[in-house]
């Protein structure tokens, strides 16, 4: 084993572990934060994002609109795997903080179009980030695990661990999986989601700061997501001797 396999095989096993912890008491009293936060914001706006959310989760599990042109990237090592995986990230950083500056300086209802944009650049990040480590996106099942990389990302941590379980051992269990989404639950991932981005986002529809504030929240957002990515398929490729050999 060379020296960054056995680099990324050490960030996988503190990853796991911090999944699995326990909430925090700071855990616990953010959640309660974001519950009150949540209390005042109008009922239309909660009613927005869950209609996006919703169908941004039909559209992955169903639609070719993020599958059409991703091909499976295979033997490439997994250094350069994850060079390309990195850029990727960075590319989608740069781009998510650019239009939430732009929205963020818009007001209440530019910023309120920013969810959707992010959401569908969060997704595409994600499916290419996919192809990049040889998953066929175009697998109803690959699709669904996708879904599951962005709740654990956006998740409590009560939340993470429920998430993190449906996923380890992910490739043992795919002959279990349901062949359509009328198991998945939806209305949880969208409650977890617009949870977790709420305490950061709102602030950008404040004047002035706004469009500081969209950028550098997006910018961190989609980091955030891409990191959760790359350990989620360093897990099924490490743990799970996947046909993608590590040379």
């Amino acid at each position: 084993m060379d020296k960054y396999q056995e680099n990324i095989r050490i960030e996988l096993e503190f990853w796991k572990r911090e999944m699995m912890e326990k909430p925090s008491f700071l855990n616990k009293m953010t959640n309660n934060i974001q519950k009150k936060i949540n209390s005042y914001i109008p009922k239309k706006v909660h009613t927005a994002i869950t209609v996006t959310i919703k169908k941004m989760v039909q559209a992955v599990l169903y639609g070719s609109t993020y599958t059409t042109s991703m091909v499976p990237a295979v033997e490439i090592s997994i250094l350069h795997r994850e060079a390309l995986v990195k850029q990727k990230i960075d590319n989608y950083c740069k781009t998510g903080a650019a239009e939430g500056g732009i929205t963020g300086a818009g007001g209440f209802l530019m910023s309120m179009a920013d969810f959707p944009v992010l959401i569908g650049i969060k997704m595409k990040m994600l499916f290419e980030i996919a192809a990049l480590y040889g998953f066929d996106v175009k697998d109803y099942k690959e699709r669904l695990y996708i879904l599951y990389i962005f709740q654990l990302a956006f998740s409590s941590q009560h939340g993470r661990t429920k998430v993190f379980m449906h996923m380890e051992n992910w490739d043992q269990k795919r002959h279990i999986l349901p062949e359509n989404s009328e198991n998945f639950d939806w209305r949880t991932f969208q409650q977890e989601y617009r949870d977790y981005i709420d305490l950061a986002k709102m602030a950008q529809l404040l004047p002035v700061v706004g469009a500081a504030v969209g950028a550098v929240a997006n910018y961190q957002l989609i980091k955030k997501l891409g990191k959760t990515a790359m350990q989620a398929y360093r897990m099924r490729i490490i743990d799970q001797a996947l046909s993608i050999p590590l040379p």
